[in-house]
């Protein structure tokens, strides 16, 4: 099955229970990826025993948890909480309008011939 089906309910969950789940993924992705908690520790820069109790969710922090991911290599974990921002069409609009215009150039303008009359043969007798 897959992960949409097995959606928690984090609402209905204790402060205590969200930071087992934390641990809970921290120790799974762990034991998929073969490191020992001395490992993981090292290479997180914390002790074996807060990585211990980490995973337990007996003690954690937001910068021990991103200092887990990180040590695991798995920060894109974190892209769920990137929002797109939605702009409307007006708000595109003026920023449209206010992006630097293209220089128009200065081009000289055409000379402009003046057509010539053509005489026709009544004209040429009045003038004569």
């Amino acid at each position: 099955m897959s992960d949409k089906y097995n959606k928690k309910d984090w609402y209905s969950m204790s402060d205590s229970a969200v930071l087992r789940e934390l641990g809970s993924f921290i120790k799974e992705t762990r034991l998929k990826k073969n490191y020992t908690q001395s490992d993981l520790a090292e290479k997180a820069g914390m002790h074996r025993v807060s990585l211990s109790e980490f995973e337990q969710g007996l003690r954690g922090s937001l910068t021990a948890f991103i200092q887990l991911l990180r040590a695991l290599n798995e920060l894109e974990t974190l892209d769920v909480f990137i929002r797109s921002a939605d702009i409307s069409p007006l708000e595109m609009a003026k920023l449209e309008a206010k992006k630097r215009k293209r220089a128009s150039v200065i081009r000289p303008k055409k000379m402009s011939y003046r057509k010539k009359t053509l005489l026709t043969p009544k004209t040429k007798n009045k003038k004569q």
